[in-house]
C-alpha cells in the first residue's frame, strides 16, 4: 500500500503491483464522462445578493462532491460520517446530492452509463427481466424470533391480571367458625 493522506488517496496493489482503485473511488476516465452532465451552479441575474461574487467559502470541487456521493452510496454510510479531511462538510456534501437529484444528473448519468454499456456489450432492449421479492426471508423466524412489536396478536405473551394462570373453582374461601 502506498502511504496515502486520505480517503480518496488510498490504492491496494494486486498480484502485478499496479495501483487499483477502490470501489468507491472515482477514476480520470470516469470523471471525464461525469463531468459533463455535472450541473453547474449560476448565480441569479434579478436577485439582489448580501455578499459580493466571489466572497465567502468557496464551493467544494464538483469531482470531490461526486466522489463523496459515490463513496455513501457504495459504502452505505450515514452523510453525517462521511470524513470532512476527504469530503469537507458532510451537510454541504447532502445539500449538493438534492440539488444534483432535483436537475436531473442522476438520471442523465444513468443513460448515459446505459448508451455506454450499449455500446460496449449490447443490451437486449426486446427482452428485460425484473426479479423482486415483497415478503419476509423464509429463514427469518428461526434467526431473528417473533417480532415484539406486534402486540395485538401476541395473546399468550401478554401478562394475566392475576398472578396464577389458573383460577380456583371457588373465587374465595369463607372462613368462618362455623366450618
Amino acid at each position: 500500500m502506498t502511504q496515502s493522506s486520505g480517503i480518496i488517496d488510498i490504492y491496494c496493489m494486486n498480484k502485478t503491483k499496479e495501483p487499483r482503485l477502490y470501489a468507491w473511488e472515482v477514476s480520470d476516465e470516469f470523471w471525464s464522462k461525469v463531468e459533463p452532465l455535472v450541473p453547474s451552479k449560476k448565480r441569479e441575474g434579478k436577485r439582489k445578493y448580501l455578499r459580493d461574487p466571489g466572497a465567502g467559502r468557496k464551493p467544494i470541487p464538483s469531482r470531490t462532491v461526486f466522489a463523496a456521493i459515490v463513496y455513501v452510496l457504495r459504502t452505505g454510510i450515514q452523510w453525517k460520517a462521511l470524513s470532512k479531511k476527504d469530503f469537507g462538510s458532510p451537510s454541504a456534501i447532502h445539500r449538493y446530492f438534492l440539488e444534483w437529484q432535483a436537475a436531473g444528473f442522476f438520471e442523465r448519468l444513468w443513460k448515459k452509463g446505459l448508451a455506454d454499456y450499449d455500446e460496449m456489450e449490447g443490451i437486449a432492449w426486446q427482452w428485460q427481466s425484473i426479479d423482486g421479492g415483497m415478503n419476509k426471508a423464509p429463514l427469518a423466524q428461526e434467526t431473528v424470533g417473533h417480532n415484539r412489536t406486534d402486540r395485538g396478536k401476541k395473546w399468550e405473551q401478554a401478562k394475566h391480571s392475576r398472578r396464577r394462570l389458573w383460577n380456583p373453582a371457588v373465587a374465595c374461601r369463607q372462613r368462618s367458625a362455623d366450618a
